[in-house]
């Protein structure tokens, strides 16, 4: 019952003392939120710091009734992410580069999985790790929107709100994000058609 419930339903009961409504509300979202953080920290023992470090916070910010987010929990609970990351970086003193090697890392299902034979396989598993490559090519504005789009499934409206630009500008580094890619990718020895950019 609890996993057919929206976001905003489900923290309605959890503000009414139904703790396994949390639980849910984790296990929804725990994938995206922990690889979003793994990816801009690079450091799967800080990343697993910072995010019981967020969900810390969205159980605080709950409990004191300070959460009006109408509805939209995910880009919330990104946003909080976003915010104690910068937080991290700052105490480090450094500035962060995106995490695309990730091993669960879907390069935004740029390639379609079919039936493979084994040389199928190993030719896709060749153009995984080279798109992977690629996104570290492009410019830290660029990749972020990409992520946060494609594998945060943020709105324009959210990413442009989270990263502290208008919607235009974010519309912008994607469009070039796109662009960037896609000529990387005319450069490069890719051995399969099944590549789709978006």
């Amino acid at each position: 019952m609890l996993q057919m419930m929206e976001d905003k339903e489900l923290v309605r009961i959890y503000l009414d003392g139904n703790h396994a409504s949390f639980e849910v509300l984790l296990s929804r979202h725990k994938r995206k939120v922990f690889s979003y953080i793994y990816m801009l920290v690079k450091d799967r023992a800080t990343a697993e710091d910072i995010f019981q470090d967020v969900f810390i916070k969205v159980i605080h910010t709950l409990q004191a009734g300070k959460y009006n987010e109408e509805g939209k929990f995910l880009p919330w609970v990104m946003r909080i992410s976003h915010n104690l990351i910068i937080d991290h970086f700052r105490r480090e003193k450094k500035m962060p580069g995106i995490k695309t090697q990730d091993e669960d890392f879907d390069i935004f299902k740029l390639i379609r999985i079919q039936e493979q034979s084994a040389e199928d396989k190993m030719i896709r598993d060749q153009n995984v790790s080279l798109v992977r490559e690629l996104i570290k090519k492009l410019p830290k504005e660029q990749k972020e929107v990409l992520i946060l789009r494609h594998y945060a499934d943020l709105s324009f409206n959210d990413i442009a709100e989270q990263t502290g630009v208008s919607i235009n500008t974010a519309l912008g580094r994607m469009r070039y994000a796109l662009i960037n890619l896609r000529k990387l990718m005319e450069k490069s020895p890719l051995e399969t058609s099944e590549v789709n950019i978006f």
